[in-house]
């Protein structure tokens, strides 16, 4: 028999599970972590003004997926990295928001929660970040049946600092860091970097990024190492950027530099600047009514990766 109050009940259930499939949290690693070690770190997560979500103290790095709405998946999927300094990720305005848009296009999306250097937690604090943006290029390749993924079709964007970790494995993929980095490939299908931290060089640097990758007195060798545009090669991957030219914290020449270095190599590569919305701005440059997300549309679209 028909009942107002049980149809209810079943559509709270349907629309509770498919919330649950449609958003999935699982640990990057299934064992030991690798360049971990026994400490008292706690992550911690903070909501400031705005219900900004803001973690840190990452010991335990996993991904979030999200997934398209049935039947509009294209096969493409993009790793994401927030940013944050290296000292917290803003894991919902420039994660979560940004994964329900690329869901908009038929994009399946991965949010990684990735470990931020940390002495007390980490055997090297400097590659920490790395191993884990190389281990979720692996999972979600390992995974490409299960979400209904083309393994040659995953990208990863990255904002600021996240930014950085992106192109760093854009950059470095050909030397996988840890002692048995596994067979899948850790070269990213394309690149999108929003208002990235490129160069650690004086002139260009994030001081906090820097900093607390590397700490305040890094050797010349290292600022050379962590420094992106001087490592684009041929096999860089296609690369989108997006920056504010008024940017006061991480100045636009970074990803003028990269850029030029992709020019230089033949990369395809597009770009878009903004007169102004300073840094940070997430899915929404305040101070024009463009839209990036439409731009990267347009990208992705040109380049075959909205095709299913």
């Amino acid at each position: 028999m028909y009942s107002p109050l049980n149809y209810m009940v079943r559509l709270l259930l349907v629309l509770l599970t498919t919330r649950a499939v449609a958003q999935q949290t699982f640990p990057l690693y299934s064992g030991t972590i690798p360049n971990s070690q026994p400490s008292a770190v706690q992550e911690t997560s903070v909501t400031e003004s705005g219900n900004r979500v803001r973690v840190s103290n990452v010991v335990q790095p996993s991904l979030t997926a999200f997934l398209p709405a049935a039947g509009t998946a294209n096969g493409t999927a993009v790793i994401i990295c927030p940013g944050g300094g290296y000292a917290r990720l803003s894991i919902d305005s420039e994660g979560y928001d940004v994964a329900k848009r690329l869901n908009e296009m038929g994009v399946t999306a991965f949010v990684l929660k990735y470990r931020l250097p940390n002495e007390q937690s980490q055997v090297d604090k400097t590659t920490a970040p790395l191993y884990d943006a190389q281990q979720a290029l692996r999972l979600v390749r390992q995974q490409a049946a299960k979400y209904q993924l083309n393994p040659e079709r995953i990208g990863l964007l990255g904002f600021s600092a996240g930014g950085h970790l992106a192109a760093w494995a854009g950059t470095g993929f050909a030397h996988p860091v840890g002692d048995k980095p596994g067979p899948e490939s850790v070269r990213p299908a394309f690149l999108v970097l929003l208002y990235p931290v490129i160069s650690f060089s004086d002139s260009l640097r994030h001081v906090g990024s820097r900093d607390n990758l590397l700490g305040k007195s890094p050797s010349a060798e290292q600022i050379r190492q962590y420094s992106n545009e001087l490592h684009v090669t041929a096999q860089t991957p296609p690369t989108f950027l997006v920056h504010a030219e008024d940017d006061p914290a991480v100045p636009v020449t970074n990803s003028l530099v990269f850029y030029q270095a992709c020019l230089r190599h033949g990369v395809p590569v597009e770009m878009h600047l903004y007169p102004k919305g300073g840094h940070g701005f997430g899915l929404n440059n305040a101070t024009t009514t463009d839209r990036w997300t439409d731009r990267l549309r347009n990208w992705l679209d040109a380049n075959g990766w909205l095709t299913k």
